[in-house]
């Protein structure tokens, strides 16, 4: 019973001090959306409709082509161009995209890694224009706003690296020391733990592997000699994190103390820097993804509400920024509709809701203060055996594998109940959903003339800019590249000149060269304990191999330019522990790649995991390809996120078989695949 004498909402927390109300309710954190697709125009569009509605912050999602620093013409942008963000291969687009938007009052994030000086240049070079009374170095010093700029995590998870890891980071450490002498206001770099808990990561596995890569990024700025000593402490105030919070919300809420209370050591005992301000960890969030379903797909609404939670109870370890999955994520692209929706929980929880009126609600709480001391003993643990290794970029292909290895114990965990999936693994009866009763009315499909739209864009902008004072200024970057000058410069001179994000890119690929980022699948742990599932598949997978007179062979590829090889390790790992010979190159592969491969290995099938929803232009091409080489026999299956009318056209196509995010089984999956096999070959 309420004690009568307390008034209603204030109680007393075990071994701590009474909740008090605070004089003044805490400021709400950024709210954002993550957003952009198509083209310049239309993503420019939904900004400003979306800012109408509330939004107090602009982050900014590239399409792969921009990502990897290739222009729309590349063949590797074939069907990737506007597909998961908003192309932009010059300047003219960087204008479209921030027209009517003034850049000096608004607070931008930008995804953005292996290019990231690239787009910070263009981003500069539009608010100079947006502002002609003031001088650039005016202007860039009123510009607020974070590039993500973390190579290192892309080596690990999302694969959108450009560069070899040494040259990447240059990269970034010239990026780091010109925002804090010129852009001072800028976040330079989000170090990312987000995707590492997406490619699989623990708590502690997050926890180490994000400090780790500080540790390095900072370790190269400090190295490059562009700050000062006395400097420094500015340069730890700049960094920024960005983080994933999984449905756990009590764990992710320790989670965020933990982060807290090392990045305060790490910072004050390696780096020396004396003022608590520039101590502070800082960091924005985007709930998890990698939880949300297929199935039941409105279960995710409290998903993303208890993942939200995670990142705000908390006063102390409370996100600065915070952006929101929609419902629908798993079936496709959301809709503007399905984004205010996402950007509605966040002002509900900030506005109605009384969770800014208090200080910290956890300071006491004997469990939250064991279970962060348990996440920290084991994050410090994982730290050092990482600095043993000699830092993060020489531990890349050790951290890889290990993420590869927690997510495979992920999936068996889902795959045997062990761990509930609700409406996936449990509870999957259902009604009908109204949400869902017109799938492909339920996204929003990117449009489908981007492509053209880009194409036509990049080449009226050739033909208007002065091609002499191009290739000067990309001339000049190349040779301060051969230096060990700040690379800023010479990007800025090359953005106002009317150089391609593809160009840059290029030009810096002939100087530091090229680079394929580790798999991990080769030493990664699968299933330990083979079930009676698994075992039945292994039986098959050798019976008819001995059939075929030989072991049966799977060749998994990735098509385009989507990194994100989570799903395709994980087949990998699963089909190795089936029996199957895996043949996996990694991401990034062109379909006459693919076919290459199939033929050189003479596989038995072809597996493509395509997420980018590029699968439209690519998989035909695969198939042609195939059939040419004359693999008539060699069955093609397919995995992505595939709305139910793409996987009917694959199928009608020649695709064998369409998986999806509600298609978790992995060992069933095998089973699939064996079918597949022996109904090409005409076995019973």
């Amino acid at each position: 019973m309420q004690n009568p004498t307390r008034p209603s909402g204030y109680q007393r927390v075990a071994h701590g001090p009474t909740l008090r109300a605070m004089s003044e309710k805490d400021r709400p954190w950024v709210m954002r959306t993550y957003a952009g697709h198509s083209t310049a125009a239309a993503s420019n569009a939904l900004y400003r409709t979306n800012l109408a509605k509330g939004q107090t912050g602009l982050s900014v999602a590239f399409d792969l082509p921009t990502q990897t620093g290739y222009d729309p013409d590349s063949p590797l942008a074939r069907g990737e161009v506007g597909k998961v963000g908003v192309p932009v291969p010059h300047l003219g687009e960087m204008r479209r995209l921030f027209d009517d938007i003034p850049l000096t009052e608004m607070n931008t994030s930008m995804t953005i890694n292996a290019v990231a000086m690239w787009l910070l240049a263009m981003y500069q070079v539009v608010a100079e224009e947006q502002n002609p009374d003031l001088s650039p170095e005016e202007v860039a010093a009123q510009l607020a706003g974070t590039t993500q700029n973390d190579i290192i995590k892309e080596y690990l998870s999302r694969g959108t690296y450009a560069f070899p890891p040494e040259a990447s980071m240059r990269l970034i450490a010239d990026m780091i020391a010109y925002t804090v002498h010129q852009v001072p206001k800028w976040n330079p770099i989000n170090i990312c733990s987000y995707h590492l808990q997406e490619a699989g990561a623990t708590p502690t596995q997050e926890l180490a592997y994000a400090l780790c890569t500080a540790i390095a990024v900072l370790d190269q700025v400090r190295s490059s000699g562009q700050v000062s000593e006395e400097d420094f402490g500015r340069v730890v105030g700049r960094i920024s994190f960005f983080v994933n919070a999984g449905v756990r919300f009590v764990e992710e809420t320790c989670k965020m103390r933990a982060f807290v209370e090392l990045w305060d050591q790490i910072t004050r005992e390696r780096y020396g820097v004396t003022d608590p301000k520039m101590r502070r960890f800082r960091y924005g969030v985007q709930v998890n993804s990698l939880g949300l379903t297929e199935a039941q797909p409105e279960n995710n609404v409290q998903r993303i509400v208890l993942e939200m939670l995670g990142v705000t109870l908390s006063k102390n370890a409370r996100a600065r920024a915070v952006q929101l999955p929609a419902w629908n994520e798993a079936l496709g692209l959301p809709r503007p509709w399905d984004q205010q929706w996402s950007l509605r929980l966040q002002q509900v929880l900030a506005y109605e809701s009384d969770l800014l009126e208090y200080d910290d609600i956890f300071d006491g709480s004997h469990v939250i203060e064991a279970k962060v001391a348990e996440l920290v003993e084991g994050a410090r643990a994982e730290i050092d055996r990482v600095q043993a290794m000699g830092g993060a970029i020489e531990a890349v292909e050790y951290m890889k594998q290990e993420l590869v290895s927690s997510h495979a114990t992920r999936r068996a965990r889902i795959e045997s109940g062990e761990e509930t999936i609700v409406g996936v693994n449990r509870y999957e009866t259902t009604e009908p959903s109204p949400l869902t009763a017109d799938l492909d009315g339920a996204i929003m499909a990117a449009d489908p003339e981007a492509e053209q739209t880009a194409l036509a864009g990049l080449a009226a902008w050739k033909a208007q800019r002065d091609e002499t004072e191009v290739t000067d200024a990309l001339a000049a970057l190349a040779a301060a590249a051969k230096t060990d000058a700040n690379l800023m410069a010479p990007t800025l001179v090359a953005a106002r000149a009317g150089a391609t994000t593809g160009e840059w890119a290029a030009t810096l690929r002939e100087v530091f060269g090229e680079y394929r980022g580790p798999t991990g699948v080769s030493g990664a742990v699968g299933v330990v304990e083979a079930g009676e599932e698994l075992t039945a598949v292994r039986a098959r997978v050798r019976e008819t191999g001995e059939e075929l007179g030989g072991r049966l062979r799977l060749l998994v590829g990735k098509p385009g330019l989507d990194g994100h090889s989570n799903g395709a390790e994980q087949v990998a790992v699963r089909a190795r522990d089936a029996g199957f010979e895996v043949i996996y190159q990694g991401i990034r592969l062109t379909p006459e790649q693919i076919v290459a491969a199939a033929v050189a290995e003479d596989v038995h099938c072809v597996g493509l995991s395509i997420l980018s929803g590029s699968h439209m232009e690519l998989v035909p091409t695969v198939l042609d390809g195939l059939r040419e080489a004359g693999l008539d026999d060699v069955p093609v299956i397919v995995g992505g996120i595939i709305p139910d009318s793409d996987g009917r056209r694959l199928r009608e196509a020649g695709v064998a078989a369409v998986f999806t995010p509600k298609d978790f089984g992995l060992t069933e999956i095998m089973g699939g695949i064996v079918d597949e096999i022996r109904r090409a070959h005409g076995l019973d």
